[in-house]
């Protein structure tokens, strides 16, 4: 008999590279590998299956267990010979129920990839072209209409930083500018400058904020999911055995059933014969006829539960219905067996304890309400947050010096420059420009953020009391399993020894009758006893093996989905982010 259980197995990087070159080398986002992704979730499913054999210490059907696959395939509309371990194995490998669950912990690696794409570099570009002619005011204004044309060409690279909360961005603008200005110095005007700037939260989303909190809570979620896709092979195993032990009862019911006709049948046979030597009346066959009929009906009723009891089974299998299987006769080859060892009530529930998902579940909810809390407390303090910037600016383009100094008077170009130029007076560092700012802001009187938390705490001690309470029920269900097992133990000995009654009752009515001491009442009526015991005796074997395998359940999963804690909403403020100014995210005008 095979158990299932499983266990959950379950930096300051960011270095920005200050060379706009080294943009080209950002790699994107992608999810994890869809097959790393199926190796982790086929080590929980036999990680599953080998715990749940623990669970019965059945040792030696452990590893046959953990390395079993679906054999060949048999011909269609063969009779397969199906021991419980294939039937386990065959679930593991093709049942639909869990190949659905399968998919729902791998949504949660596109949900993590989301979220930690957030902290990934982000390359920005423009260029652009823009022509403006506005109207003089002044007498030097230089023109009698001024135009400016301007070439704008401007990349930056912006980065969210994880370990507290920070932000920078590196911006490198350039444009062109030529106007019609006749007092113009340079014409056209080569203007390029490169700025770095960095805004770091000194209290508020400094230890967590709404990005953070939610990559924590969804990595959570993930295992809780993850849980649940092994609650699910729990249950689906359990069902596969309480499966497989119906159709041996459906079987043996059959078998009871067709023995009771074939003792009809010779009683008939026997009282024909003493018709016809004159030992019995013909009336009193009619008795044993009737009741001949009424077992070929029971035969047939027999025979149609086993074939639905077969059909259960054969869906909890297989893939759907080209499957060999699914067309195949199943016949199950192991019987139940009868233990009267003793139950370890105590190392059962603290197997419990430690192993069922619903606990397991809980603590992981516990610890995203954790997480959530800290985001609220979070929210309460004051926002301060620190803002560094540092830029270099340079200058290109044809210098006119004015003759005889005069302003408006003829100019001649006596300094040819270009953007080389306006490189070189950027790199020599002569017009830099720094900024430190702290910004601070807080809300006077009471805050929304007070309140949320108030009501978060509240729901946390509500939390521990749920947590508590679940684990009394946990012990409440595995000591009332336990009493199953023992209850439908006591009925298996009981049913044992009346269908052994039964038979040596028959035994001695059968022989009354060939002497004359019976009639066919009392041998029809010894007949039926016989078969209703045989068929009481089947079913508190059956409900004994049920007793066991739920026994078992209990200790991993709850019967349902079952209270579980409450959850609390998170709030949380984005960190405030590093910007460079101007176009295309970096200034240029």
């Amino acid at each position: 008999m095979k158990t299932v259980l499983y266990s959950l197995s379950i930096a300051p990087r960011l270095l920005v590279p200050f060379v706009l070159s080294s943009v080209l080398l950002v790699s994107p986002v992608h999810a994890q590998q869809p097959s790393a992704d199926r190796a982790r979730l086929d080590q929980i499913a036999q990680e599953a299956a080998r715990r749940f054999v623990e669970t019965r210490g059945a040792a030696s059907a452990a590893p046959a267990l953990a390395q079993t696959r679906p054999g060949a395939p048999p011909e269609p509309g063969r009779q397969v010979d199906l021991t419980l371990a294939d039937a386990v194995a065959r679930a593991l490998e093709r049942n639909l129920d869990i190949s659905v669950e399968r998919l729902n912990p791998q949504t949660f690696d596109f949900a993590i990839a989301a979220l930690q794409a957030n902290y990934r570099p982000t390359f920005a570009s423009n260029f652009g072209v823009r022509s403006q002619s506005t109207f003089p005011r002044t007498q030097t204004a230089g023109a009698d209409m001024l135009v400016t044309d301007t070439m704008t060409g401007n990349t930056g690279l912006t980065q969210n930083v994880k370990w507290g909360g920070g932000s920078y961005a590196v911006g490198f603008n350039n444009n062109r500018q030529s106007q019609s200005d006749a007092f113009a110095t340079r014409n056209p005007a080569l203007n390029t400058n490169l700025s770095a700037a960095y805004v770091q939260p000194l209290l508020r989303s400094f230890r967590i904020d709404t990005n953070r909190a939610q990559l924590r809570i969804t990595a959570l979620n993930q295992e809780i999911s993850e849980i649940a896709l092994r609650g699910t092979i729990v249950r689906t195993l359990a069902n596969v055995r309480n499966a497989y032990w119906d159709l041996v009862y459906a079987i043996q019911a059959a078998d009871v059933a067709g023995r009771s006709l074939a003792l009809a049948t010779k009683l008939v046979e026997d009282n024909q014969a003493r018709v016809e030597i004159g030992t019995l009346a013909p009336l009193d066959i009619v008795q044993a006829q009737a009741e001949e009929a009424t077992r070929r009906q029971t035969v047939a009723q027999t025979v149609a539960t086993q074939r639905t009891a077969e059909l259960v089974l054969k869906r909890l299998i297989v893939n759907g219905t080209e499957d060999p299987y699914w067309v195949s006769t199943l016949n199950p080859v192991d019987v139940p067996t009868f233990s009267t060892d003793p139950l370890d009530v105590a190392g059962a529930v603290k197997r419990a304890l430690e192993n069922r998902t619903d606990l397991q579940q809980s603590a992981r909810q516990l610890r995203a309400n954790d997480v959530s809390l800290e985001s609220l407390t979070d929210q309460q303090l004051p926002a301060l947050d620190l803002t560094a910037s540092y830029g270099l600016a340079g200058i290109g383009g044809p210098q006119f010096i004015r003759q005889s100094g005069q302003l408006g008077g003829a100019s001649t170009p006596t300094i040819p420059s270009g953007y080389f130029d306006a490189l070189r007076i950027l790199g020599n560092q002569t017009a830099p420009t720094w900024n430190l700012a702290v910004s601070f802001s807080y809300p006077i009187g009471t805050s929304p953020a007070e309140a949320n938390v108030a009501r978060a705490r509240l729901q946390q001690r509500q939390t521990i009391a749920q947590s508590r309470q679940l684990e009394l029920q946990i012990a409440t269900d595995v000591t009332n399993a336990a009493l199953q097992v023992e209850s439908s133990r006591e009925r298996v000995q009981a049913a044992s020894a009346a269908r052994e009654f039964a038979e040596r009752r028959l035994d001695a009515e059968q022989s009354r009758f060939e002497v004359g001491l019976s009639t066919n009442f009392f041998v029809v009526q010894a007949q039926r006893d016989l078969r209703d015991a045989q068929n009481a005796e089947l079913r508190a074997l059956l409900d004994y093996r049920r007793a066991q395998v739920e026994f078992e359940r209990v200790q991993e999963v709850p019967t349902g989905n079952g209270p579980g804690v409450t959850t609390i909403q998170g709030g949380g403020s984005q960190a405030p982010r590093a910007n460079t100014g101007g176009g295309g995210g970096f200034g240029g005008n």
